[in-house]
């Protein structure tokens, strides 16, 4: 982890993300099926508070030692420090099974993505496990405005820290999801008009 970079989490309040992916992920659980949830890269734990607060039972994970101290004040115990890039679950977890995994706007910043799928379709229960997965989408009309307007710098950023390394379309994150053994079954388009959305979310399943 020498490489990581920490987001550097201020206090316990959502990111700006959550006020366009809220009801299109909550839109997609279900408490009779979606029973044990890990939300992988849990930052500090706003979502994983926020579920509990709604009935489910969840759980988080984030390499930031800073998230989950602030996190763990909230809902204490259930919150761990973890390597996103590495095989296997902090020994706390190690005996629960999960059958949902959520993961919002972590995939973009990691060099390494085929490691993080792989980890979560090894933490899943077989068959049944479901990923909720966001991240930016990019699409054909919102890169070429990005193009016609020359707003690429500001909108990739190459100067922040930390800041994303890859950039997923629908292809392509359906492409890496069916590699590592997951069929999509729901897609939904958060943030602004349809096919300019700020992130995209896409459900999938273990086949």
């Amino acid at each position: 982890m020498s490489s990581y970079q920490d987001y550097g989490y201020p206090n316990d309040d959502p990111c700006h993300a959550f006020n366009y992916l809220e009801k299109p992920l909550t839109s997609l659980l279900n408490q009779d099926k979606n029973t044990t949830i890990l939300d992988l890269g849990c930052g500090n734990g706003f979502l994983v508070n926020y579920l509990l607060k709604h009935g489910f039972n969840a759980y988080g994970t984030d390499a930031s030692e800073q998230g989950i101290e602030i996190a763990d004040k909230i809902n204490p115990g259930r919150f761990f420090v973890q390597d996103l890039s590495v095989p296997g679950l902090p020994k706390q977890l190690e005996d629960i099974k999960f059958d949902t995994i959520i993961s919002t706007e972590v995939i973009e910043h990691l060099y390494d993505p085929h490691a993080f799928v792989a980890l979560c379709r090894d933490i899943l229960t077989p068959t049944k496990g479901e990923l909720i997965i966001s991240t930016p989408y990019h699409g054909y009309l919102k890169n070429l405005s990005l193009s016609i307007f020359n707003k690429w710098d500001n909108h990739i950023s190459p100067l922040w820290q930390g800041g994303h390394i890859k950039f997923w379309s629908v292809k392509t994150l359906t492409q890496i999801l069916n590699e590592h053994g997951f069929e999509v079954t729901a897609f939904r388009g958060c943030g602004r008009i349809p096919y300019f959305w700020m992130s995209m979310i896409i459900k999938a399943k273990l086949k």
